[in-house]
């Protein structure tokens, strides 16, 4: 059986992360080799640098790696599951790639639903510039914080969700 082209990306990220080659046709592999899970028992890891680690939502979501509120986020040491939760059906699930309808993240935020979520970290009493104050001083505001800081949606959505 040939692997989806999902897990040819999550193995060539892991041997990248790794710093291993990818396996030549082995019957076996090395005992150095870890495992290729997308599911690990709920046990979270953090990379050897600084930050969050958001390697199991970079595996598909390949623009978090250059979008600057999941940048600066993980650098601050919040990931994508602070957000999201755990999305453990949502990685599991690989039915988007034939077209299929996927299984959503666990927490999705509509619009009207951004602006109170960001503020359940950022103080608003911090965010003094006349545009903040614009912004959080109308409820009915069709603004939000991602539409300055960070374009943080698919652009265009290849699957709808269950």
């Amino acid at each position: 059986m040939r692997p989806s082209f999902p897990l040819l990306l999550l193995a060539a990220a892991v041997a990248l992360s790794t710093g291993a080659e990818p396996a030549k046709n082995e019957s076996k592999p090395a005992a150095k080799d870890k495992p290729l899970l997308l599911l690990d028992d709920g046990a979270e890891t953090k990379p050897a640098t600084t930050g969050a680690d958001n390697s199991r939502c970079e595996v598909c979501h390949l623009n978090l790696a250059q979008e600057e509120l999941a940048l600066k986020h993980a650098k601050a040491g919040v990931g994508c599951a602070k957000c999201h939760g755990a999305c453990d059906a949502h990685i599991a699930d690989e039915s988007w790639a034939s077209g299929a309808n996927g299984t959503a993240p666990d927490l999705m935020y509509p619009r009207p639903k951004i602006n109170p979520l960001c503020m359940t970290c950022h103080d608003k009493a911090k965010l003094t510039n006349d545009a903040h104050k614009e912004l959080l001083a109308d409820p009915k505001s069709k603004q939000t914080c991602t539409d300055c800081h960070g374009k943080h949606r698919l652009v265009q959505r290849k699957c709808k969700w269950k």
